[in-house]
Formats: structure tokens, C-alpha cells, sequence
């Protein structure tokens, strides 16, 4: 029993070193995306410091800073989670690797179990240094945050998120040459619905519809409780409470339709290296 689990704890660390070695080969990228992320969270925080000189209206901005700090904190690392998982078809085809990882003899679980705990690695690596750098420009006041209830959220916010992202990651498997582009339209979508940079009730309601769907959404709205109120564990459990749910049922049902339709693609042909 102890020799078969060693086997697929092996088999799911050569997985996480794969893409990690992957990190390192393309090291010029992962430094352009972190800048990327970087000045990203940096512009939308001189906008909330600098909003009371646009409106000339005196406004808290210190508020304003630790909530856009929480949106786009969150959002570097839960959208990093989720590009990593959704496009992991899509670098074995990039890589010219699908038809090897694919045809080989583990299981599909332990393949995505690796690549997602590389992704929710690499994004908290990055998400982390995002933020102290933020923090340290900005001096943002954190001393009235509940830590272990953001902790709470955010873990069962990334198993969520995972099961979203191993369902997009079908895309790419079924459409050879627009899943990539699919992947990125959702990635898109979620940062509009899910309230990173504003509450969701401004949306129109053609767009607010979507909201809900999104396990983003409660992980924003229960961060931001903890942090901008102190809430605990029991004044954020409807949110606890619905990410338990999503991942419960994501996570499962996001493996067995991934097997599916991979199933599905080797018998039509579509496990090719280019679309």
C-alpha cells in the first residue's frame, strides 16, 4: 500500500517539476508577467489615491486603497491559478508533448493534481510578492484584518477555482484551434463579473446574472469582510459555505468530464500537437 502511494506521490511531483522546470525555461516570460501584475495592482491603487484630486471631494482613501488592494491581490493569484490549469492542454501542445503525457500510464488524477498544486504554488509565489511591494509603497494599515478567516476563504476559494479552471481546460482539448482563445474569454469574463474591482450590484443586470457563478465572487466578498471588517469565521460562513459547496461539486465533476472528453478527443483524432 505504502509502495503504491510513494508511486502516484511520485508520479504527481514530476508532474508539479515538470511545469516548474517549464517556469525556468521561459524565465523572460514569467519576469514580464510578474511586471505585468505588478504595475497592473500599482495603476489601480495611485487611481484610489489620487481620487480625491479628481473629484475634488474628500473621500477616505485609505479605504479605497485596502479594497482594490484585496481585488487585485486575489485576482494575480486566483486568475493565475486558473490560466495555469485551464491552458495546461494547451502548453502540451505548445510543447509538442500531448500525444507522450496523454498516452502515458497515470492517471489523470494525479496528472491534474500536480498541475494544480504547481499553479496555486506559482500564483501565491507571485500574488505574495505583488502584494508586500504594494504594501510597502502604499503603507497600508492591515492591523484590523482577521487573517484566519481570509485564510479560510482563500483555501477553499482556490479549490473552487481549480474546479472551474480543470473545466475550461477542456476546451483546448475538444477545439484544436480556438480552445486557447475560449480559455482567455472566460479568464476575462470572470474579472468583470466577480466584483475584483468594484461590487457586483453596479452591473447591469444582464451582467449581474452571471455573478453568482462565479466562486471569485464570494472569495472577494469574504476577504474583503475579514480584512475591512475583522468579520470571523461565523460572520462569513455563507460564503465558506458556498465555496465548500462549488468545490465539492466542481472539483469531481471537472475531473470525470475532463476524462471524458479526452476519451472523446483520442478516439476523433483531435490529440494532435497543432490545431
Amino acid at each position: 500500500m505504502m509502495a503504491l502511494l510513494w508511486r502516484e506521490f511520485n508520479a504527481g511531483y514530476a508532474f508539479f517539476e515538470r511545469n516548474w522546470n517549464l517556469t525556468r525555461r521561459y524565465l523572460g516570460w514569467e519576469v514580464v508577467w510578474f511586471v505585468y501584475a505588478l504595475v497592473n495592482g500599482l495603476a489601480v491603487l495611485f487611481i484610489a489615491a489620487a481620487t480625491e484630486r479628481i473629484t475634488g471631494q474628500p473621500l477616505d482613501t485609505r479605504f479605497l486603497l485596502l479594497y482594490l488592494l484585496i481585488g487585485t491581490t486575489l485576482w494575480s493569484y486566483l486568475s493565475d491559478i486558473f490560466s495555469n490549469i485551464a491552458e495546461t492542454i494547451t502548453w502540451e501542445r505548445w510543447e509538442g508533448t500531448i500525444e507522450y503525457t496523454l498516452m502515458a500510464p497515470v492517471s489523470r488524477f494525479i496528472h491534474l493534481i500536480g498541475s494544480c498544486v504547481y499553479a496555486v504554488t506559482h500564483g501565491a509565489l507571485r500574488a505574495a510578492v505583488v502584494f508586500v511591494i504594494v504594501v510597502l509603497i502604499f503603507g497600508v494599515d492591515l492591523s484590523g484584518a482577521n487573517f484566519v478567516t481570509t485564510a479560510a476563504v482563500v483555501a477553499l476559494g482556490s479549490v473552487s477555482v481549480i474546479g472551474l479552471a480543470i473545466f475550461v481546460a477542456i476546451l483546448p482539448l475538444l477545439f484544436t484551434e480556438r480552445g486557447a482563445q475560449m480559455t482567455f474569454v472566460m479568464n476575462s469574463s470572470l474579472l468583470l463579473v466577480s466584483g475584483v474591482y468594484y461590487p457586483t450590484d453596479v452591473l447591469p443586470i444582464w451582467l449581474r446574472i452571471f455573478s453568482p457563478f462565479s466562486p471569485i465572487t464570494y472569495v472577494l466578498r469574504g476577504v474583503r469582510a475579514s480584512v475591512l471588517e475583522g468579520a470571523g469565521l461565523a460572520q462569513v460562513w455563507g460564503q465558506l459555505a458556498i465555496l465548500a459547496a462549488m468545490g465539492l461539486v466542481l472539483v469531481p465533476a471537472s475531473i470525470a468530464a475532463f476524462v471524458v472528453a479526452e476519451r472523446y478527443a483520442k478516439r476523433t483524432g483531435r490529440l494532435k500537437r497543432s490545431g
